[in-house]
């Protein structure tokens, strides 16, 4: 019996002194990968925010998480595509174990959240 994929995680933190069009292209570009060899998910575009600590002399990235189905010829082609691409400060890709909850939906920095009643 075939297992199915499982669901990975990539989180792109992306520099944010590179253009926002340039920043853009990249995830396009990946989300596009994805897609031809395997199943995209979800996408989260949780903007720019500070960095626990610096990466790259930088103290703030753009943060997306991109979730997706897809066989390990397509985590490698994405490792070796990330690692050499211009404007990506780092990023990881995590294999999902079933029932792990959803992402949360992260607000960007400075919306207020709702009072919960």
């Amino acid at each position: 019996m075939a297992a199915e994929n499982p669901l990975y995680d990539l989180v792109l933190l992306l520099d944010t002194q590179t253009d926002q069009e340039r920043r853009d292209a990249i995830v396009e570009n990946v989300s596009a990968v994805i897609e031809q060899a395997g199943e995209l998910v979800s996408r989260h575009d949780w903007g720019v925010r500070p960095t626990a600590f610096e990466v790259r002399k930088r103290t703030d990235a753009d943060y997306h998480l991109l979730q997706f189905h897809g066989p390990v010829m397509l985590l490698e082609q994405l490792d070796h595509s990330l690692k050499i691409t211009d404007g990506v400060l780092r990023f990881r890709i995590i294999r999902l174990r079933p029932g792990t909850p959803p992402p949360p939906e992260v607000k960007p920095p400075g919306v207020p959240v709702e009072a919960e009643a």
